[in-house]
């Protein structure tokens, strides 16, 4: 692969868009970011903004409007674009719309030469990250869904809450679907060290208490979305997270989107699981030790995802 730098190109400037063109930026994490975006006006704005926060931030990031020729030479294409997520909407209902959108993005990105890595952020994020692969025509390591990384965010926040530690003190993770049918694996998480599993053997009123936890984690989309119109900040954060793993060739495990090759059982398909991250992509996917209930509530998930993956790629095609 041929990188000039750091370039990130963002395609998107939305909420979610711009909330990580904000992190991205306010870390230092990019050498330039190219955004890309069919509201031009507001897109100037937009760069106009974030270029005038460069002062402040930790290094000096060239920020300017993109068009899909800086393609060629970046690091990396972001796609946060495509039709929002309305009020008690599902994320798997705005398939069909998004996987169009997403089939015109690609084809223009590698049309002009593009050979970097693919990150994903827009919903349904399982769907179209593999959408995003088979339009490419990348190694499936090279594109990357940002997966469940806002819900292991959510969970991890809430979780400190409940005993009151830093979340990063937390090793819990959100699997499955960026959606409904996602699950949390209690089974090898640590509170501060502390194995959540004794926890819940000296305690059998504790797992109702989680549960309760888990669901709101899952919901809280909808009631940001009920509330604001969109979710953002969080999973702008989320995404700059996983930029610096990639740019920075962390080897880190965070929860995103990958594609399964008899992992969990499960092949032929992006689905949400940590996975060890670098300059090269997914360098592997990282398959828990979960229980015989959390194997089979993410072999639902995965049927949840595959049923919808088949009907818009049939096998074989």
């Amino acid at each position: 692969m041929r990188f000039v730098g750091n370039r990130v190109v963002l395609i998107g400037a939305g909420d979610v868009g711009v909330a990580y063109a904000y992190a991205l930026v306010n870390q230092g994490i990019a050498d330039e970011l190219c955004i890309i975006d069919i509201d031009e006006k507001k897109l100037e704005g937009n760069v106009m903004d974030l270029s005038h926060g460069v002062v402040w931030a930790g290094k000096r990031t060239k920020v300017r409007k993109g068009t899909y020729a800086d393609c060629e030479d970046a690091a990396m294409v972001v796609i946060c674009a495509g039709a929002a997520q309305k009020p008690g909407e599902t994320r798997l209902q705005l398939v069909d719309k998004n996987v169009k959108i997403m089939h015109a993005i690609v084809d223009e990105v590698m049309a002009n030469g593009f050979d970097g890595l693919f990150l994903v952020a827009t919903n349904p994020v399982d769907i179209l990250t593999y959408a995003v692969w088979k339009f490419s025509g990348l190694d499936h390591s090279r594109v990357i869904g940002s997966g469940t990384v806002l819900d292991t965010a959510r969970f991890r926040y809430m979780l400190g809450e409940l005993y009151d530690v830093s979340p990063k003190s937390i090793h819990a993770y959100i699997i499955g679907e960026h959606g409904d049918t996602e699950l949390p694996v209690l089974s090898s998480a640590t509170i501060a060290g502390v194995s959540m599993r004794k926890m819940l053997e000296k305690d059998p009123e504790l797992e109702p208490r989680l549960e309760k936890i888990f669901e709101d984690t899952r919901d809280a989309a909808y009631r940001i979305i009920d509330a604001k119109g969109s979710t953002s900040y969080g999973i702008g954060m989320g995404l700059a997270r996983i930029t610096r793993a990639i740019l920075n060739n962390q080897d880190v495990a965070l929860p995103v989107s990958a594609y399964l090759e008899g992992q969990y059982g499960e092949e032929d398909i992006y689905i949400g699981t940590p996975a060890i991250i670098d300059r090269s992509g997914i360098h592997r996917v990282v398959e828990l030790e979960i229980s015989d209930r959390e194997m089979s509530r993410f072999k639902h998930s995965a049927q949840t995802l595959r049923a919808i993956k088949d009907e818009i790629f049939p096998a074989g095609e």
